[in-house]
C-alpha cells in the first residue's frame, strides 16, 4: 500500500498559463478523412464499419516490477500543478528505457486514434437510459469533433444505487479546495482563507457549470470539516453553508454531488489508541452534516471518509506484522456507524445512496473477504475505491527513495494491470449488486508527453464504464480543468474521456 497523504505544507502554485493554443497533428486530420472515406464507400454495408475503421495498436513491451513491499516516505505535501494526490494506490514500479519511451509514444497516438473512432460502453445494470491540464511537457492539440454531451436519464427516487451509479457517467473532484488545511493558515479569515489557501480560486457557480458544461455528471467534493470546528466539534456554520452553497450549485447545473469527510488533517491516525473521542468525532461531524443536508435530494451522496481507513499502527500490509483483523474490523466499525447515523437523521437521509470508503480505498485490500460492507435496511450502498496504478507513474514526476520515475504507459503489462484490478473489483462487488465508485484516478503530467496522459486517462475511463464502474478524475487547480476560464485545458483529452464514457 502506497501512502501519498493529503497535504500539510503549501508550495506556492508556480506562475504561468498552461498552454491553450493546441494545434491538431495532421495524422490525426489523414485518418479522420480516411474514416470518413471509408464510412462512405462502406454505407451499405454496416456489419463492416468496425473492422474497416479499427485500427491495430501496436503495443510497447515492458517488464513490469511490483514494489508492494517498499513502504513510501509518508510525508505530505500539496498538490500544485502537476501533481495528484492519493493516501493510498496499488504499487508497482517500471523502469523505462529511451527506445521504450519512442516505442510508447508510437503505441499511444494509435492507440488514442483508434479509441477516437470506436467506443464501446457497457450497458446499464438495470433498465437505465443508455447515455452517450495539458501537461507541461508539449502542448496539447485541438480537435474538430465535439466533445461528446452525456443524455442523463433524469433522477428519480426509485432508482437503485446501481442505475445512479451508472446514470453519473464521469465524475471529477473539487480538489485542494475545501479539503484544504494546515496550522499555517489564518482562521480569522474564515471558509475563504482555507478555500483558497492551496491554490484554488474562490469557487463561483460558474466554475461548477463548466465541469457540467464539460460532461461530467457528478462532482466530488472533498472537505476537511475540522478547519472550522468548536473544542465540542461544532461545525462552523459559515463552513456548513459553503459546502451546501457549492453542492446546490452542482445540482442546479444538473450533476450529482458527493460530499465526504476527508482526511482533514489527518486524526484519523489516532483511532486505534483514541477510539472513543475519534468516534466521538466522526459521529458530531455525521449528524451535522445530516443535519445540514437532510432537505437535499437523491443526487447528493454521503462518503463515509476518504483513503484513511486503514492502519499501519495495527497491521502492516508490507511485512504483514501486526493484527489485519483489528484493523479491517475498526473500519467496518466505522463504516457501520456512518450508516447508522445517517439513517436514524430523518428528512431525506432515510433512503440517501451512500458510499463506503474501502480500505485505504485500495482494490487489493478493499477485495479482501476481511473487508465488509456495512448492513443497509435500504440497500442503498455502493463502495469507494481509488486508482493510482502504477504509483511511479501515477504519482512521480522525479526518482523518490521507493521508487523511479515512470514517464510512460500503454505497454501490455500496463493494460493487463489494469483489466486485473478492474475485473477484480467487478468480480467482487459489481457482479454481486454492490456498485462501485472510483473516487479519485488520475495522473502527475509534468514528466509525461500529452499522448501517454491521455491514454491512461481514456483507459482507465473505458475499462470502468464497460464494467458499470464511475470514474471520478482526480483534479486541482491548474492541473486538467482551467478554473479561471471554466474550461478543459486539453480539449482532446476531454473529448477522449466522454468519448470513452458514453
Amino acid at each position: 500500500m502506497l501512502k501519498y497523504n493529503h497535504q500539510i505544507e503549501y508550495t506556492p502554485k508556480p506562475t504561468g498559463k498552461k498552454g491553450n493554443n493546441m494545434k491538431q497533428g495532421k495524422a490525426l486530420l489523414s485518418l479522420a478523412a480516411a474514416a470518413l472515406m471509408l464510412l462512405s464507400a462502406c454505407a451499405s454495408q454496416a456489419e463492416n464499419v468496425d473492422s474497416l475503421l479499427t485500427e491495430p495498436q501496436t503495443a510497447q513491451t515492458a517488464e513490469t516490477v511490483h514494489a508492494e513491499d517498499t513502504a513510501p516516505p509518508e510525508t505530505e505535501k500539496p498538490v500544485t500543478e502537476g501533481t495528484v494526490s492519493s493516501a493510498s494506490t496499488q504499487t508497482s514500479s517500471e523502469t523505462s528505457s529511451a527506445a521504450e519511451s519512442s516505442a510508447a509514444s508510437a503505441a499511444t497516438t494509435a492507440a488514442i486514434t483508434a479509441a477516437a473512432v470506436t467506443t464501446t460502453t457497457a450497458k446499464p445494470p438495470a433498465a437505465t437510459t443508455t447515455t452517450t491540464t495539458a501537461p507541461k511537457t508539449e502542448p496539447a492539440a485541438t480537435t474538430t469533433e465535439e466533445v461528446k454531451k452525456p443524455v442523463i436519464q433524469e433522477y428519480n427516487d426509485n432508482m437503485s444505487t446501481a442505475e445512479v451509479v451508472y446514470n453519473m457517467g464521469a465524475g471529477i473532484n473539487l480538489g485542494n479546495t475545501l479539503e484544504s488545511c494546515g496550522d499555517w493558515i489564518n482562521k480569522n479569515g474564515g471558509v475563504r482563507a482555507y478555500e483558497t489557501a492551496w491554490g484554488s480560486p474562490v469557487i463561483t457557480k460558474e466554475i461548477i457549470k463548466g465541469y457540467a458544461d464539460c460532461g461530467f455528471g457528478v462532482l466530488r467534493i472533498p472537505v476537511a470539516w475540522s478547519n472550522l470546528m468548536s473544542e465540542d466539534y461544532t461545525i462552523n456554520r459559515e463552513l456548513m453553508d459553503r459546502v451546501k452553497e457549492i453542492t446546490q450549485w452542482a445540482l442546479d447545473c444538473n450533476m450529482y454531488a458527493i460530499v465526504n469527510i476527508h482526511w482533514d488533517s489527518g486524526w484519523w491516525e489516532k483511532f486505534p489508541t483514541d477510539k472513543e473521542n475519534c468516534m466521538k468525532k466522526y459521529t458530531r461531524i455525521w449528524e451535522q452534516i445530516c443535519e445540514g443536508f437532510k432537505s437535499f435530494g437523491g443526487k447528493v451522496m454521503f462518503e463515509s471518509l476518504n483513503e484513511e481507513g486503514g492502519w499501519d499502527s495495527l497491521w502492516n500490509r508490507y511485512s504483514n506484522q501486526g493484527d489485519k483483523a483489528a484493523s479491517y474490523g475498526l473500519l467496518n466499525e466505522i463504516n457501520q456507524k456512518f450508516v447508522d447515523i445517517v439513517r436514524s437523521s430523518g428528512g431525506n437521509n432515510g433512503t440517501r445512496h451512500l458510499l463506503i470508503a474501502g480500505y485505504c480505498t485500495d482494490i487489493d485490500l478493499t477485495c479482501d473477504s476481511m473487508f465488509k460492507m456495512p448492513n443497509d435496511p435500504k440497500n442503498r450502498c455502493a463502495v469507494s475505491v481509488h486508482y493510482y496504478t502504477p504509483s511511479t507513474f501515477c504519482i512521480l514526476e522525479k526518482d523518490e527513495s521507493w521508487g523511479k520515475a515512470k514517464t510512460t504507459w500503454g505497454s501490455d503489462n500496463d493494460k493487463k494491470e489494469l483489466t486485473k484490478y478492474m475485473d477484480m473489483i467487478k468480480t467482487t462487488f459489481v457482479d454481486k449488486g454492490i456498485p462501485v465508485i472510483i473516487g479519485e484516478y488520475g495522473v502527475a503530467t509534468g514528466n509525461k508527453t500529452a499522448d501517454v496522459v491521455r491514454l491512461f486517462i481514456s483507459s482507465v475511463v473505458k475499462e470502468a464504464r464497460s464494467r458499470n464502474i464511475c470514474p471520478v478524475l482526480w483534479d486541482t487547480t491548474g492541473h486538467f480543468y482551467d478554473r479561471s476560464k471554466c474550461k478543459f485545458y486539453d480539449d482532446e483529452l476531454l473529448r477522449q474521456i466522454m468519448a470513452a464514457a458514453y
